[in-house]
């Protein structure tokens, strides 16, 4: 083994980029909530981008490590501590074996992503290391992770002998990343109009774009209930059910909004009145219950810009590790 989970957390389970391709077959993509911090995870420990990595939520677990390992911890803040050592989010680190990593305080976000270099040694399902819960497929045997639960790490050519300082039992790299302005205003969210947006009467637009809606205790990695004004349309109508993605928001019958997330359905009746742009569905996913949200209507390519500045981050910092971590390898 390689990782051993001593105390399992609220809910951790092994991510990636979520599962493409199914929803004809009524298997939603599932994948990473925070899917830029995912990414970020996975490129600052050398992986490809769509490597298995694992999501938790605060309380968080506490994981031994069985051999050496190059990790990093990336999107919500959980104050992350190796042994009696805080440690930096968003920057490689070094492991010495049997190290435990634990998570002290809860200080900000909702969800918090662990990469180990060469990723963990488990099958895919349809394609994606991802868990699917409902299914009880995917990711570790279809499930969250339990206490007792030993992973496997994939292959390694990080030659950690050579930088792990005597010792010491962690050992930071010396470069990380910052993503300030990813999780800028992290209450203000960007959507653009939905097809049934025009459906919502004139004083309900203005309220979707002028109130305050609060994120319900029942929400989940399924979709998040919000809370606020109620909203109407100018004449009620059954829909066809139609397809479905991650971010679209949906008024419910009871006038109040639904906002899909990662292990959203794959069709739905309700009308879509818009749709969270992609740039900022990272914020959206660190927040937690009783947190507040405030939409703002944007256009197509005011999203796309955002969306494309934020790829183009993601490239520099992956050929900026990748000449690093180049140097460490045998």
């Amino acid at each position: 083994m390689s990782l051993t989970i001593i105390k399992a957390g609220l809910l951790d389970t092994v991510q990636d980029l979520g599962r493409s391709g199914f929803g004809s077959w009524g298997i939603n993509p599932g994948g990473a909530m925070d899917r830029h911090a995912s990414q970020i995870a996975n490129i600052l420990t050398g992986n490809e981008m769509h490597e298995a990595l694992i999501e938790m939520h605060f309380p968080g677990p506490q994981i031994l490590f069985e051999q050496n390992a190059l990790i990093s911890i990336t999107g919500a803040d959980f104050t992350p501590v190796l042994n009696d050592q805080p440690v930096s989010l968003w920057q490689p680190i070094l492991v010495r074996r049997n190290t435990i990593l634990h998570f002290s305080q809860w200080k900000q976000g909702a969800r918090c992503y662990l990469s180990v270099h060469g990723g963990f040694a488990i099958d895919k399902w349809l394609n994606s290391y991802s868990t699917n819960t409902k299914a009880a497929a995917g990711g570790w045997r279809g499930r969250r992770l339990e206490k007792g639960d030993e992973i496997n790490f994939g292959e390694s050519s990080i030659y950690y002998a050579g930088f792990l300082k005597q010792g010491k039992d962690h050992q930071p790299l010396g470069w990380r990343t910052g993503v300030n302005r990813i999780y800028d205003q992290p209450n203000e969210i960007f959507f653009i109009q939905g097809h049934e947006w025009n459906q919502l009467h004139d004083i309900s637009k203005n309220d979707l774009l002028q109130e305050d809606f609060l994120i319900h205790s029942l929400s989940d990695r399924m979709g998040y209930h919000l809370t606020g004004m109620p909203l109407t349309v100018t004449e009620r109508r059954e829909l066809l059910s139609s397809g479905v993605s991650f971010g679209t928001i949906q008024l419910l019958p009871n006038g109040q909004l639904i906002v899909l997330m990662a292990d959203h359905q794959t069709t739905g009746g309700y009308p879509r009145v818009g749709h969270i742009i992609s740039a900022h569905l990272p914020k959206l996913a660190q927040l937690r219950p009783g947190d507040h949200v405030r939409f703002s209507l944007t256009d197509i390519q005011t999203a796309e810009e955002l969306y494309f500045s934020q790829q183009q981050d993601i490239t520099i910092l992956k050929r900026s590790c990748s000449c690093n971590l180049n140097k460490m390898t045998c």
